[in-house]
């Protein structure tokens, strides 16, 4: 994660020279997280918000890691995350692609270990699904220890991948967010 983390702030802040946010769903939402602790730490420099879904705070473990399942285990993990289309998952060939890469993913996500630092002074809203095993309410609001300013947690109808099914209401929240910091900026 910590590579991750370095490269993607090294790749992105040329071109943060104006206010910005990270978003992040799932895995993405912690490295999101790690970006911006990375950004202050080496540019000083943090974003406006973080903006979270679908994912537990950072010191919460991933309580059934899947990465290390045999193929057939992980396939119908996969099958039940709803988050892998159909047709990859029939297909032999996609397959032998595809696996190592999402293994790779959910290796990133599970063996991630949050190392202790002073919170972020930028705002964090999060969402979760209502219907999301992978991250309940409790585990969103523990997002809460991770800003000096406001956290908000907004539930969206759906699970695990309601940035998919309930996609216009996440935008509409999310372009809420960005309206109300282009009225404060």
């Amino acid at each position: 994660m910590r590579v991750m983390s370095e490269a993607i702030s090294e790749a992105i802040y040329p071109y943060l020279q104006c206010p910005f946010l990270l978003f992040g769903h799932s895995l993405g939402a912690r490295i999101a997280f790690e970006v911006a602790r990375n950004l202050r730490r080496t540019r000083g420099i943090q974003p406006c918000r973080l903006i979270v879904a679908g994912s537990r705070a950072p010191h919460i473990p991933e309580p059934r890691p899947l990465h290390q399942l045999p193929e057939e285990e992980f396939i119908n993990e996969l099958r039940r995350f709803s988050g892998t289309p159909e047709a990859i998952l029939q297909s032999k060939e996609l397959l032998q692609f595809f696996l190592p890469i999402l293994r790779a993913d959910f290796q990133l996500d599970e063996t991630y270990v949050y190392v202790d630092d002073a919170p972020l002074d930028c705002p964090i809203s999060v969402f979760g699904g209502t219907d999301d095993t992978e991250a309940s309410r409790e585990e969103l609001d523990a997002w809460a220890a991770y800003t000096t300013g406001e956290c908000s947690v907004e539930m969206i109808k759906g699970d695990h991948f309601f940035l998919k099914t309930q996609r216009d209401e996440l935008l509409r929240s999310i372009s809420q967010i960005m309206d109300q910091l282009l009225n404060i900026s």
